[in-house]
Protein backbone atom coordinates (compact mmCIF):
# COMPACT_ATOMS: atom_id res chain seq x y z
CA UNK A 1 0.00 0.00 0.00
CA UNK A 2 3.07 2.26 -0.02
CA UNK A 3 2.35 3.80 -3.44
CA UNK A 4 -1.26 4.50 -2.51
CA UNK A 5 -0.38 5.94 0.90
CA UNK A 6 2.41 8.27 -0.16
CA UNK A 7 0.49 10.81 -2.32
CA UNK A 8 -2.06 11.24 0.46
CA UNK A 9 0.73 11.49 3.02
CA UNK A 10 2.71 14.02 0.95
CA UNK A 11 -0.31 16.24 0.38
CA UNK A 12 -1.22 16.05 4.05
CA UNK A 13 2.39 16.88 4.84
CA UNK A 14 2.38 19.84 2.43
CA UNK A 15 -0.43 21.42 4.40
CA UNK A 16 0.97 20.54 7.81
CA UNK A 17 4.54 21.53 6.89
CA UNK A 18 3.67 24.87 5.29
CA UNK A 19 5.26 26.49 8.35
CA UNK A 20 8.79 25.41 7.36
CA UNK A 21 11.11 26.39 4.50
CA UNK A 22 10.75 24.60 1.13
CA UNK A 23 14.13 22.90 1.51
CA UNK A 24 13.34 21.62 4.96
CA UNK A 25 9.90 20.54 3.75
CA UNK A 26 11.42 18.38 0.99
CA UNK A 27 13.68 16.64 3.52
CA UNK A 28 10.71 15.99 5.80
CA UNK A 29 8.74 14.44 2.94
CA UNK A 30 11.63 12.07 2.31
CA UNK A 31 11.50 11.12 5.99
CA UNK A 32 7.80 10.43 5.64
CA UNK A 33 8.39 7.92 2.85
CA UNK A 34 10.69 6.00 5.18
CA UNK A 35 8.04 6.09 7.89
CA UNK A 36 5.53 4.45 5.54
CA UNK A 37 8.01 1.75 4.59
CA UNK A 38 8.50 1.00 8.27
CA UNK A 39 4.72 0.52 8.67
CA UNK A 40 4.36 -1.92 5.77
CA UNK A 41 3.51 -4.92 7.93
CA UNK A 42 1.16 -2.90 10.16
CA UNK A 43 -0.71 -1.54 7.15
CA UNK A 44 -1.28 -5.01 5.73
CA UNK A 45 -2.50 -6.32 9.08
CA UNK A 46 -5.03 -3.46 9.22
CA UNK A 47 -6.22 -4.10 5.66
CA UNK A 48 -6.66 -7.83 6.30
CA UNK A 49 -8.31 -7.29 9.69
CA UNK A 50 -10.97 -4.93 8.33
CA UNK A 51 -11.55 -7.37 5.47
CA UNK A 52 -12.16 -10.15 7.97
CA UNK A 53 -14.94 -8.23 9.74
CA UNK A 54 -16.98 -7.66 6.56
CA UNK A 55 -19.80 -5.63 8.15
CA UNK A 56 -22.76 -4.10 6.32
CA UNK A 57 -23.75 -0.46 6.55
CA UNK A 58 -24.72 0.77 10.04
CA UNK A 59 -23.40 -2.54 11.43
CA UNK A 60 -19.68 -1.71 11.36
CA UNK A 61 -19.28 -2.41 15.08
CA UNK A 62 -16.10 -4.52 15.11
CA UNK A 63 -14.55 -2.48 12.29
CA UNK A 64 -15.00 0.79 14.17
CA UNK A 65 -13.87 -0.72 17.48
CA UNK A 66 -10.70 -2.04 15.85
CA UNK A 67 -9.77 1.16 13.96
CA UNK A 68 -10.50 3.54 16.82
CA UNK A 69 -8.55 1.26 19.16
CA UNK A 70 -5.45 1.67 16.98
CA UNK A 71 -5.84 5.43 16.82
CA UNK A 72 -6.51 5.74 20.55
CA UNK A 73 -3.26 3.91 21.32
CA UNK A 74 -1.47 6.39 19.05
CA UNK A 75 -2.72 9.36 21.07
CA UNK A 76 -5.78 10.36 19.05
CA UNK A 77 -8.87 11.60 20.86
CA UNK A 78 -11.94 9.61 19.77
CA UNK A 79 -15.47 10.99 19.55
CA UNK A 80 -17.76 7.98 19.14
CA UNK A 81 -21.33 8.11 17.87
CA UNK A 82 -20.56 11.11 15.66
CA UNK A 83 -23.63 12.86 14.24
CA UNK A 84 -25.79 10.50 16.32
CA UNK A 85 -24.72 7.48 14.24
CA UNK A 86 -23.62 4.57 16.47
CA UNK A 87 -20.78 3.27 14.28
CA UNK A 88 -19.50 6.71 13.22
CA UNK A 89 -16.55 8.40 14.93
CA UNK A 90 -14.02 11.20 14.62
CA UNK A 91 -10.39 10.72 15.65
CA UNK A 92 -8.40 13.92 16.30
CA UNK A 93 -4.79 14.73 17.07
CA UNK A 94 -2.96 18.05 17.32
CA UNK A 95 -4.18 21.63 17.69
CA UNK A 96 -4.61 24.75 15.65
CA UNK A 97 -4.58 25.27 11.91
CA UNK A 98 -4.61 23.80 9.36
CA UNK A 99 -7.31 21.22 10.08
CA UNK A 100 -7.02 18.33 7.60
CA UNK A 101 -9.70 15.62 7.59
CA UNK A 102 -8.98 12.18 6.10
CA UNK A 103 -11.97 10.03 5.18
CA UNK A 104 -12.72 6.67 3.59
CA UNK A 105 -15.61 4.19 3.67
CA UNK A 106 -15.74 1.10 5.92
CA UNK A 107 -18.96 -0.77 5.06
CA UNK A 108 -19.19 -3.88 2.88
CA UNK A 109 -21.89 -5.21 0.56
CA UNK A 110 -24.36 -8.11 0.73
CA UNK A 111 -23.44 -11.59 -0.51
CA UNK A 112 -19.87 -10.63 -1.40
CA UNK A 113 -18.01 -13.07 0.84
CA UNK A 114 -14.92 -14.24 -1.03
CA UNK A 115 -11.75 -16.20 -0.38
CA UNK A 116 -8.63 -14.05 -0.86
CA UNK A 117 -6.34 -14.60 -3.85
CA UNK A 118 -8.91 -16.64 -5.80
CA UNK A 119 -9.68 -15.48 -9.35
CA UNK A 120 -13.22 -16.91 -9.43
CA UNK A 121 -16.24 -16.61 -7.17
CA UNK A 122 -15.59 -18.75 -4.10
CA UNK A 123 -17.19 -17.39 -0.91
CA UNK A 124 -15.74 -18.09 2.52
CA UNK A 125 -19.34 -18.27 3.77
CA UNK A 126 -22.10 -18.72 1.20
CA UNK A 127 -24.49 -15.76 1.18
CA UNK A 128 -22.48 -13.74 3.71
CA UNK A 129 -21.52 -10.10 3.18
CA UNK A 130 -18.00 -9.14 2.20
CA UNK A 131 -15.71 -6.36 1.00
CA UNK A 132 -16.49 -6.63 -2.71
CA UNK A 133 -15.75 -2.92 -3.17
CA UNK A 134 -12.53 -2.71 -1.24
CA UNK A 135 -13.71 -0.57 1.67
CA UNK A 136 -11.34 -2.60 3.85
CA UNK A 137 -8.29 -0.68 2.58
CA UNK A 138 -9.12 3.04 2.70
CA UNK A 139 -9.05 3.83 6.41
CA UNK A 140 -5.86 1.77 6.95
CA UNK A 141 -4.28 3.88 4.19
CA UNK A 142 -5.41 7.05 5.99
CA UNK A 143 -4.16 5.83 9.35
CA UNK A 144 -0.71 5.14 7.91
CA UNK A 145 -0.53 8.64 6.42
CA UNK A 146 -1.77 10.26 9.64
CA UNK A 147 0.68 8.41 11.89
CA UNK A 148 3.65 9.26 9.69
CA UNK A 149 2.78 12.98 9.54
CA UNK A 150 2.01 13.03 13.27
CA UNK A 151 5.50 11.76 14.05
CA UNK A 152 7.15 14.49 11.99
CA UNK A 153 4.88 17.21 13.41
CA UNK A 154 5.79 16.15 16.95
CA UNK A 155 9.49 16.13 16.17
CA UNK A 156 9.37 19.55 14.50
CA UNK A 157 6.87 21.03 17.00
CA UNK A 158 4.45 22.06 14.24
CA UNK A 159 0.89 23.22 14.75
CA UNK A 160 -2.04 21.65 12.94
CA UNK A 161 -4.86 19.19 13.48
CA UNK A 162 -5.29 15.78 11.84
CA UNK A 163 -8.75 14.21 11.85
CA UNK A 164 -9.89 10.83 10.58
CA UNK A 165 -13.47 9.75 10.01
CA UNK A 166 -15.19 6.75 8.37
CA UNK A 167 -17.79 6.63 5.65
CA UNK A 168 -20.50 4.61 7.39
CA UNK A 169 -23.18 2.93 5.22
CA UNK A 170 -21.83 4.49 2.02
CA UNK A 171 -23.54 1.79 -0.03
CA UNK A 172 -26.86 3.20 1.24
CA UNK A 173 -25.61 6.83 1.01
CA UNK A 174 -26.73 7.03 4.59
CA UNK A 175 -24.45 9.29 6.63
CA UNK A 176 -22.28 12.00 5.07
CA UNK A 177 -25.16 14.49 4.77
CA UNK A 178 -25.77 13.96 8.50
CA UNK A 179 -22.06 14.59 9.16
CA UNK A 180 -22.34 17.94 7.40
CA UNK A 181 -25.51 18.90 9.27
CA UNK A 182 -23.88 17.98 12.59
CA UNK A 183 -21.04 20.43 11.88
CA UNK A 184 -18.26 17.87 11.58
CA UNK A 185 -16.48 19.95 8.92
CA UNK A 186 -17.19 23.51 10.09
CA UNK A 187 -13.58 24.20 11.06
CA UNK A 188 -11.96 21.86 8.51
CA UNK A 189 -9.71 23.41 5.85
CA UNK A 190 -9.37 20.43 3.47
CA UNK A 191 -10.96 16.98 3.17
CA UNK A 192 -8.82 14.27 1.58
CA UNK A 193 -10.96 11.26 0.74
CA UNK A 194 -9.58 7.93 -0.49
CA UNK A 195 -11.33 5.27 -2.59
CA UNK A 196 -10.14 2.17 -4.43
CA UNK A 197 -9.90 2.21 -8.23
CA UNK A 198 -7.97 0.52 -11.01
CA UNK A 199 -6.28 3.85 -11.80
CA UNK A 200 -4.18 6.27 -9.75
CA UNK A 201 -5.29 9.87 -9.76
CA UNK A 202 -7.53 12.70 -8.65
CA UNK A 203 -10.12 14.89 -10.41
CA UNK A 204 -11.69 18.28 -9.97
CA UNK A 205 -14.98 19.98 -10.71
CA UNK A 206 -17.98 17.79 -11.56
CA UNK A 207 -16.43 14.38 -12.16
CA UNK A 208 -19.11 12.46 -14.03
CA UNK A 209 -20.91 10.67 -11.23
CA UNK A 210 -24.55 11.13 -10.33
CA UNK A 211 -26.60 12.58 -7.53
CA UNK A 212 -29.17 10.29 -5.99
CA UNK A 213 -32.12 9.98 -3.68
CA UNK A 214 -33.00 6.64 -2.07
CA UNK A 215 -36.73 6.27 -1.36
CA UNK A 216 -38.82 3.42 0.00
CA UNK A 217 -42.53 3.36 -0.94
CA UNK A 218 -44.76 1.53 1.55
CA UNK A 219 -48.27 0.50 0.46
CA UNK A 220 -51.13 -0.40 2.80
CA UNK A 221 -54.25 -2.38 1.82
CA UNK A 222 -56.66 -4.87 3.36
CA UNK A 223 -55.90 -8.50 4.02
CA UNK A 224 -58.13 -11.43 3.12
CA UNK A 225 -57.89 -15.15 2.40
CA UNK A 226 -56.56 -15.40 -1.13
CA UNK A 227 -58.84 -18.39 -1.98
CA UNK A 228 -61.75 -18.03 0.46
CA UNK A 229 -62.64 -14.36 0.00
CA UNK A 230 -60.17 -12.59 -2.26
CA UNK A 231 -62.77 -9.90 -3.16
CA UNK A 232 -62.44 -8.56 0.37
CA UNK A 233 -58.74 -7.88 -0.06
CA UNK A 234 -56.84 -4.84 -1.33
CA UNK A 235 -53.39 -6.11 -2.22
CA UNK A 236 -50.48 -3.87 -1.29
CA UNK A 237 -48.26 -6.17 -3.36
CA UNK A 238 -50.40 -5.49 -6.44
CA UNK A 239 -49.69 -1.80 -5.89
CA UNK A 240 -45.96 -2.41 -5.69
CA UNK A 241 -46.00 -4.44 -8.89
CA UNK A 242 -48.08 -1.88 -10.75
CA UNK A 243 -45.76 0.91 -9.65
CA UNK A 244 -42.79 -1.04 -10.99
CA UNK A 245 -44.56 -1.77 -14.27
CA UNK A 246 -45.42 1.91 -14.66
CA UNK A 247 -41.86 2.97 -13.92
CA UNK A 248 -40.42 0.52 -16.43
CA UNK A 249 -42.70 1.85 -19.16
CA UNK A 250 -41.66 5.40 -18.28
CA UNK A 251 -37.94 4.62 -18.57
CA UNK A 252 -37.99 5.01 -22.35
CA UNK A 253 -39.01 8.63 -21.95
CA UNK A 254 -36.40 9.66 -19.38
CA UNK A 255 -32.99 11.16 -20.16
CA UNK A 256 -30.50 8.61 -21.46
CA UNK A 257 -28.06 9.31 -18.63
CA UNK A 258 -30.50 8.67 -15.80
CA UNK A 259 -30.18 5.52 -13.69
CA UNK A 260 -32.93 3.97 -11.59
CA UNK A 261 -33.29 0.61 -9.87
CA UNK A 262 -35.49 -1.02 -7.26
CA UNK A 263 -35.89 -4.04 -5.01
CA UNK A 264 -39.05 -5.26 -3.30
CA UNK A 265 -38.31 -5.11 0.42
CA UNK A 266 -41.67 -6.50 1.56
CA UNK A 267 -43.75 -8.72 -0.72
CA UNK A 268 -46.18 -10.15 1.81
CA UNK A 269 -46.06 -13.17 4.09
CA UNK A 270 -47.45 -16.18 2.20
CA UNK A 271 -49.46 -16.77 -0.98
CA UNK A 272 -52.79 -17.60 0.63
CA UNK A 273 -52.96 -14.26 2.44
CA UNK A 274 -53.62 -11.06 0.48
CA UNK A 275 -50.72 -8.77 1.53
CA UNK A 276 -51.92 -5.91 3.68
CA UNK A 277 -48.45 -4.32 3.56
CA UNK A 278 -45.80 -4.25 0.85
CA UNK A 279 -42.84 -2.02 0.05
CA UNK A 280 -40.43 -1.25 -2.76
CA UNK A 281 -37.08 0.57 -2.45
CA UNK A 282 -35.96 2.86 -5.32
CA UNK A 283 -32.69 4.57 -6.21
CA UNK A 284 -33.21 7.63 -8.46
CA UNK A 285 -29.95 8.85 -10.02
CA UNK A 286 -29.26 11.84 -12.26
CA UNK A 287 -26.50 14.27 -13.10
CA UNK A 288 -27.73 17.23 -11.07
CA UNK A 289 -30.13 18.21 -8.31
CA UNK A 290 -33.08 19.40 -10.50
CA UNK A 291 -33.10 16.19 -12.52
CA UNK A 292 -32.81 14.01 -9.39
CA UNK A 293 -35.83 15.83 -7.98
CA UNK A 294 -37.72 15.31 -11.26
CA UNK A 295 -37.18 11.55 -11.01
CA UNK A 296 -38.38 11.56 -7.42
CA UNK A 297 -41.52 13.45 -8.42
CA UNK A 298 -42.24 10.91 -11.17
CA UNK A 299 -41.73 8.10 -8.66
CA UNK A 300 -44.31 9.71 -6.36
CA UNK A 301 -46.74 9.97 -9.28
CA UNK A 302 -46.27 6.29 -10.11
CA UNK A 303 -46.98 5.37 -6.48
CA UNK A 304 -50.11 7.52 -6.47
CA UNK A 305 -51.36 5.85 -9.64
CA UNK A 306 -50.65 2.37 -8.31
CA UNK A 307 -52.53 3.17 -5.09
CA UNK A 308 -55.55 4.46 -7.04
CA UNK A 309 -55.65 1.34 -9.22
CA UNK A 310 -55.58 -1.02 -6.23
CA UNK A 311 -57.63 0.84 -3.64
CA UNK A 312 -54.61 1.09 -1.34
CA UNK A 313 -52.76 3.94 0.31
CA UNK A 314 -49.05 4.64 0.53
CA UNK A 315 -46.40 6.66 2.26
CA UNK A 316 -42.69 7.02 1.53
CA UNK A 317 -39.50 7.65 3.41
CA UNK A 318 -36.08 8.85 2.30
CA UNK A 319 -33.36 6.34 3.22
CA UNK A 320 -30.37 8.18 1.81
CA UNK A 321 -29.24 10.87 -0.60
CA UNK A 322 -26.15 12.23 -2.31
CA UNK A 323 -25.42 15.41 -4.18
CA UNK A 324 -23.25 15.17 -7.29
CA UNK A 325 -19.67 15.93 -6.31
CA UNK A 326 -17.77 19.11 -7.11
CA UNK A 327 -14.09 18.82 -6.20
CA UNK A 328 -11.31 21.33 -5.59
CA UNK A 329 -9.02 22.12 -8.50
CA UNK A 330 -6.03 23.43 -6.44
CA UNK A 331 -6.10 20.42 -4.12
CA UNK A 332 -6.49 17.99 -7.05
CA UNK A 333 -3.53 19.62 -8.81
CA UNK A 334 -1.39 19.30 -5.69
CA UNK A 335 -2.43 15.67 -5.23
CA UNK A 336 -1.64 14.88 -8.87
CA UNK A 337 1.89 16.30 -8.53
CA UNK A 338 2.47 14.09 -5.50
CA UNK A 339 1.08 11.06 -7.35
CA UNK A 340 3.54 11.72 -10.19
CA UNK A 341 6.42 11.81 -7.72
CA UNK A 342 5.41 8.46 -6.27
CA UNK A 343 4.39 6.70 -9.49
CA UNK A 344 2.47 3.49 -9.98
CA UNK A 345 3.18 0.38 -7.91
CA UNK A 346 5.71 -2.00 -9.43
CA UNK A 347 3.50 -4.96 -10.27
CA UNK A 348 5.03 -8.41 -10.13
CA UNK A 349 4.46 -11.10 -12.73
CA UNK A 350 2.16 -12.84 -10.23
CA UNK A 351 0.12 -9.64 -9.85
CA UNK A 352 -0.40 -9.35 -13.60
CA UNK A 353 -1.20 -13.06 -13.94
CA UNK A 354 -3.88 -12.77 -11.27
CA UNK A 355 -5.37 -9.66 -12.88
CA UNK A 356 -5.56 -11.25 -16.33
CA UNK A 357 -7.07 -14.41 -14.87
CA UNK A 358 -9.86 -12.36 -13.28
CA UNK A 359 -10.45 -10.46 -16.53
CA UNK A 360 -10.59 -13.76 -18.44
CA UNK A 361 -13.07 -15.16 -15.89
CA UNK A 362 -15.29 -12.11 -16.38
CA UNK A 363 -14.90 -12.20 -20.18
CA UNK A 364 -13.15 -8.83 -20.24
CA UNK A 365 -10.11 -7.75 -22.31
CA UNK A 366 -7.01 -9.20 -20.64
CA UNK A 367 -5.17 -5.91 -20.12
CA UNK A 368 -3.74 -6.71 -16.72
CA UNK A 369 -2.98 -3.96 -14.23
CA UNK A 370 -2.53 -0.32 -15.18
CA UNK A 371 1.03 0.89 -15.61
CA UNK A 372 0.48 4.64 -15.96
CA UNK A 373 -0.63 7.34 -13.57
CA UNK A 374 -3.92 8.94 -14.63
CA UNK A 375 -3.71 12.42 -16.12
CA UNK A 376 -5.50 15.28 -14.41
CA UNK A 377 -8.27 16.10 -16.88
CA UNK A 378 -10.53 19.11 -17.06
CA UNK A 379 -14.18 18.30 -16.32
CA UNK A 380 -16.49 17.80 -19.29
CA UNK A 381 -19.18 20.38 -19.96
CA UNK A 382 -22.37 20.03 -21.99
CA UNK A 383 -22.01 22.99 -24.31
CA UNK A 384 -24.71 22.22 -26.85
CA UNK A 385 -28.44 21.91 -26.26
CA UNK A 386 -28.63 18.31 -27.47
CA UNK A 387 -25.91 17.13 -25.09
CA UNK A 388 -27.58 18.99 -22.23
CA UNK A 389 -30.95 17.40 -22.97
CA UNK A 390 -29.49 13.89 -23.08
CA UNK A 391 -27.38 14.40 -19.97
CA UNK A 392 -24.14 12.67 -18.94
CA UNK A 393 -23.96 8.92 -19.45
CA UNK A 394 -24.89 7.90 -15.93
CA UNK A 395 -22.47 6.74 -13.30
CA UNK A 396 -22.20 5.84 -9.65
CA UNK A 397 -23.17 7.99 -6.67
CA UNK A 398 -21.20 8.72 -3.51
CA UNK A 399 -22.26 10.93 -0.64
CA UNK A 400 -18.78 12.46 -0.49
CA UNK A 401 -20.45 14.93 -2.85
CA UNK A 402 -22.37 16.44 0.08
CA UNK A 403 -19.07 17.23 1.81
CA UNK A 404 -17.48 18.60 -1.38
CA UNK A 405 -19.99 21.47 -1.50
CA UNK A 406 -19.10 22.53 2.05
CA UNK A 407 -15.30 22.29 2.27
CA UNK A 408 -12.52 21.94 -0.35
CA UNK A 409 -12.43 18.19 -1.07
CA UNK A 410 -10.78 15.73 -3.41
CA UNK A 411 -10.93 11.97 -3.87
CA UNK A 412 -7.65 10.07 -4.17
CA UNK A 413 -8.38 7.06 -6.36
CA UNK A 414 -5.68 4.54 -5.60
CA UNK A 415 -4.87 1.38 -7.63
CA UNK A 416 -6.29 -1.52 -5.63
CA UNK A 417 -8.64 -2.98 -8.24
CA UNK A 418 -8.55 -4.67 -11.63
CA UNK A 419 -9.97 -2.83 -14.63
CA UNK A 420 -13.03 -4.38 -16.23
CA UNK A 421 -14.48 -5.78 -13.00
CA UNK A 422 -17.90 -4.87 -11.60
CA UNK A 423 -17.81 -2.51 -8.65
CA UNK A 424 -20.06 -4.20 -6.12
CA UNK A 425 -19.78 -7.97 -6.44
CA UNK A 426 -17.37 -10.29 -4.72
CA UNK A 427 -15.36 -11.11 -7.83
CA UNK A 428 -12.73 -8.43 -7.62
CA UNK A 429 -9.67 -10.02 -6.00
CA UNK A 430 -7.60 -6.83 -5.95
CA UNK A 431 -10.21 -5.54 -3.56
CA UNK A 432 -9.57 -8.44 -1.23
CA UNK A 433 -6.62 -8.80 1.18
CA UNK A 434 -3.20 -8.88 -0.37
CA UNK A 435 -1.47 -12.05 0.82
CA UNK A 436 0.00 -13.57 -2.33
CA UNK A 437 -1.53 -11.31 -4.86
CA UNK A 438 -1.04 -7.57 -4.93
CA UNK A 439 0.97 -4.72 -3.48
CA UNK A 440 -1.65 -2.32 -2.15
Amino acid sequence: MRSATLPLLLLLASAALAQVTPGRRAAMKADLACEVDAMKKQIQVMVDSVFSFGELGFQEEETSKYLTGILEKEGFTIERGAAGIPTAWVASWGSGKPVIALGSDIDCIPQASQKPAVAWHEPMIEGAPGHGEGHNSGVPLNIAAALAVKKVMMREKLSGTIRLWPGVAEEQLGTKAYYVRAGMFKDVDIVLFAHVASSFGAEYGPVGGTGMVSVEYRFNGETAHSAGAPWRGRSALDAVELMNVGWNYRREHLRVGHRSHYVITNGGDQPNVVPRNAAVWYYFREADYPHVMDLWKIGDQMAQGAALMTGTTFDSRVLGAAWPGFFSKPVAEAMTENIKKVGMPVWSEADQTMAKAVQRELKQPEKGLSLKVAELRAPKTDDDDQAASIGPMGGESDDIGDISWNVPTIVLRYPANISGTPDTIGRTPLRWPRRSRIKV
